[in-house]
């Protein structure tokens, strides 16, 4: 199996002719991972520190503790309380959550039929969410009452959305042909077909 970081290498050989680039320079790396949980509906100090726990042991970086910026009453949240978790991913280390994030741990998540293309923006950059962290084998004993949700980024160089979702396509992100509503189990509305007119 071809890891993210010979991929990412070879990514103007795999893109050149479709995109015409004529130096490697051209085509389109990654620049690193943002890995991010909210924590705002947490007050118990001990779910804060397995949530810090976890995403230390699934990206093998320790957390940065996010504080809120201002005070909400309506949400009971004063101005420094923790509101999440965020790591930043570089090199190796990105390398190799991104491996283990497309070929071990999406895959084991239930009824997974892949993850939407639509969530590309126009700078080039990919986000998108998991609803339970334990998909990661770090993690997969957790009890169900401590599961929390991730929210993952993934920041390139890429120019715009075309030659994003090829570079992402490229390294072996499971895209899926469906709309984002479908793979979120929503029904999505067919269009009508427009009824005929009677000859008079």
């Amino acid at each position: 199996m071809i890891s993210v970081k010979e991929k990412n290498k070879k990514a103007f050989e795999g893109m050149k002719e479709k995109f015409g680039y004529k130096n490697p320079m051209q085509a389109p790396k990654l620049v690193k991972i943002v890995v991010s949980s909210g924590v705002g509906s947490f007050k118990d100090k001990k779910k804060l520190a397995i949530v810090e726990d976890r995403l230390n042991k699934i990206t093998g970086q320790k957390p940065a503790k996010k504080g809120a910026k201002v005070s909400i009453a309506a949400f009971k949240v004063r101005q420094g309380d923790p509101v999440g978790f965020q790591v930043t991913l570089h090199g190796d280390r990105m390398n190799d959550f991104l491996d283990r994030l497309i070929n071990i741990a999406l895959p084991r998540t239930k009824d997974f039929r892949g993850i939407p293309v639509s969530a590309i923006d126009a700078m080039g950059n990919y986000t998108f969410g998991i609803r339970e962290h334990i998909i990661f084998p770090e993690t997969a004993d957790e009890d169900l009452k401590d599961v929390f949700g991730l929210a993952i980024t993934v920041v390139t160089t890429a120019k715009n959305k075309e030659e994003a979702k090829a570079f992402f396509e490229h390294l072996g992100f499971p895209f899926s042909l469906l709309k984002k509503e479908e793979l979120q189990g929503k029904k999505v509305k067919k269009d009508k077909k427009p009824k005929k007119e009677k000859a008079e």
